[in-house]
């Protein structure tokens, strides 16, 4: 199993915080948010890592190999992170991925059982959902069936019909990250669609409605989690 973490963006919303620093390295009580990430993933048995970095990058690759030098790492480097988006960043990775493996955010506080109850998970796809009654427009949130398959997955899921909030983390088979990597390269090679979402090309599998290829919501919320985005949300982190 190995970890892809995306960490290219320049962080707009968190300025001044990210004028200097790119998101993942501001610290939060003492530890910043990617030594957090590395030791939480590392804590569930994941010693293998693949990150696309862009924003400051050097500062990423520095920390990442005076901390860490014990764990395989791959860096790869979105040189144009500045006008596309994270799907860009995913679909970079497509010739490193061996078999499995767990996708994050850079930009989230989280739990270790967070990434442990996921892997324990029975199904070979599955997203952290926060199950949440305090949902807002710009949460990307789910829409489960009663199997807690995964009918719908963005931030436009109407609020009334969600089940929570899926907080960036996911687990995905060898063959899902398959089908993911050829919309991706439809989206991308052939339409020069580079600035979405992820969340978009899991839909679209999702709209198969193909049982091989489902994600199933895996409920997280006895555990602390939260994304940073904005300066307000870095400052609420530090509470936490």
């Amino acid at each position: 199993m190995q970890a892809v973490i995306l960490a290219a963006g320049l962080a707009k919303r968190l300025r001044p915080l990210t004028d200097t620093t790119p998101k993942c390295l501001l610290d939060v009580k003492g530890k910043n948010l990617l030594h957090r990430t590395m030791e939480n993933v590392i804590s569930c048995g994941i010693n293998d890592f693949v990150f696309v970095t862009g924003y400051r990058e050097n500062m990423i690759k520095d920390y990442l190999r005076n901390n860490f030098g014990s764990v395989n790492i791959k860096i790869l480097t979105n040189t144009d992170y500045a006008n596309n988006n994270n799907s860009y960043s995913l679909w970079m990775t497509k010739d490193y991925i061996k078999d499995g493996f767990v996708l994050l955010d850079s930009d989230i506080l989280f739990d270790a059982g967070i990434v442990s109850k996921l892997l324990a998970d029975s199904h070979d796809n599955a997203a952290a959902v926060n199950v949440t009654h305090k949902l807002d427009d710009e949460q990307i949130k789910v829409r489960v069936d009663g199997s807690g398959r995964i009918l719908e997955i963005s931030k436009i899921v109407d609020i009334k019909e969600a089940a929570g909030e899926s907080i960036g983390i996911e687990k995905f088979s060898r063959p899902f990250a398959d089908e993911i990597f050829k919309i991706l390269d439809r989206k991308i090679l052939e339409e020069n669609n580079v600035n979405e979402f992820y969340e978009k090309t899991f839909e679209e599998i999702i709209e198969r409605n193909d049982p091989g290829n489902s994600i199933y919501s895996v409920d997280v919320s006895e555990y602390e989690c939260m994304e940073i985005d904005t300066v307000e949300d870095y400052y609420n982190a530090q509470k936490i």
